[in-house]
């Protein structure tokens, strides 16, 4: 695949994005705890149809803590992405970070190794900064998205909450209610 400056390259945190976010230091660790937000598989529709492609960016800490397999993971994410392809959605990759922030990879969120990764893995030469968001639910997401060129969307259905506004050491460039909100931003 060709770079194109005009391709649209959309990445999402997954928990508090695609699905219920568990809770502060809590994981989802089966399909049966897996539960996708109202309006996301529509979302993730409209903007397949609208061109873009669309990667998930997790962290994933709790294969390293030994709280659930990677196999576990593995079913799951099969799963997420059969609910998602059978509306209509399609997900272009799903790249997950397993470490621990003490680990200290380049793939934990909010180092850009996973962005990175997906964009190499895709043929894309660099991230067209015009053309390429991150949408997540928490202020690591966003930072994230900065490191790597993103345009960023902060969801407010997972982890952080405008109230905390203050206390947030970087800004997103849009603020949404969630992915289906998010998504009339980016085509607008």
């Amino acid at each position: 695949m060709k770079y194109k400056p005009t391709e649209k390259i959309l990445f999402v945190d997954r928990d508090g994005v695609i699905n219920k976010y568990p809770g502060n230091f809590k994981y989802v660790t089966s399909w049966s705890s897996f539960k996708f937000l109202p309006g996301v598989k529509k979302a993730l529709k409209k903007l397949n149809n609208a061109g873009f492609k669309i990667f998930i960016i997790s962290n994933q800490a709790g294969v390293s803590k030994g709280l659930y397999s990677q196999k576990a993971l593995d079913k799951l994410t099969r799963r997420m992405l059969l609910g998602i392809e059978s509306y209509g959605g399609k997900i272009s990759g799903v790249y997950y970070c397993i470490h621990r922030d003490i680990d200290k990879c380049s793939c934990r969120k909010p180092k850009p190794g996973l962005i990175k990764k997906a964009l190499k893995e895709h043929g894309f030469a660099r991230s067209p900064l015009k053309n390429t968001y991150m949408i997540g639910d928490s202020i690591r997401d966003i930072q994230t998205g900065k490191n790597a060129g993103c345009r960023t969307i902060l969801v407010l259905s997972g982890r952080d909450k405008l109230k905390d506004k203050r206390s947030w050491q970087i800004q997103p460039d849009f603020i949404a209610k969630n992915l289906l909100n998010a998504t009339d931003i980016l085509l607008s």
